[in-house]
């Protein structure tokens, strides 16, 4: 049996002069400030978590996730994700589409990094992530570099 989930989370950037860093993906963006949040605010990996929930119907973000940040100080966002996944049985992801919207960095040369840690942290190849970013052309708050949006949607097998 194939099961699809769909993911979406958004953040808006930290203040200016924020020492808070960019996290895309699990990969460190330089140069660039975080994004406002309790955890990382990875809102790739927050996405992608999102999506795995899709399929198990198991909801990580939000009490979990605040029990292990709020309570126990996890703030880095794969370990969320790998509460995720660690719910997936019997199922295994396949394929992970991520969409990130932000006007503000660019990611075209942050995207083979972010596939590669997206693929280790999931168990797969880096074949099997795809990541597009866009814009926004202004159009949204991520397209006026107020923060970043992103959407996931995977394919899991298994049942």
């Amino acid at each position: 049996m194939v099961k699809t989930g769909i993911g979406q989370d958004s953040h808006r950037f930290a203040a200016q002069g924020s020492v808070k860093k960019l996290v895309l993906g699990g990969v460190e963006i330089p140069g660039h400030r975080g994004l406002e949040g309790n955890s990382d605010a990875d809102v790739v990996l927050h996405a992608l978590t999102n999506a795995v929930s899709g399929v198990t119907g198991v909801n990580i973000l939000g009490a979990r996730s605040d029990e292990l940040c709020l309570k126990q100080g996890v703030t880095d966002s794969a370990v969320y994700l790998r509460e995720a996944l660690a719910t997936l049985a019997p199922y295994e992801l396949t394929h992970v589409c991520v969409a990130v919207e932000c006007s503000t960095p660019k990611l075209a040369p942050h995207i083979e990094a972010m596939k590669r840690s997206i693929a280790r942290l999931c168990g797969l190849t880096a074949a099997g992530v795809g990541i597009t970013a866009t814009s926004g052309e202004g159009l949204t708050a991520f397209g006026r570099g107020e923060g970043i949006q992103s959407f996931v949607v995977v394919t899991a097998q298994g049942g």
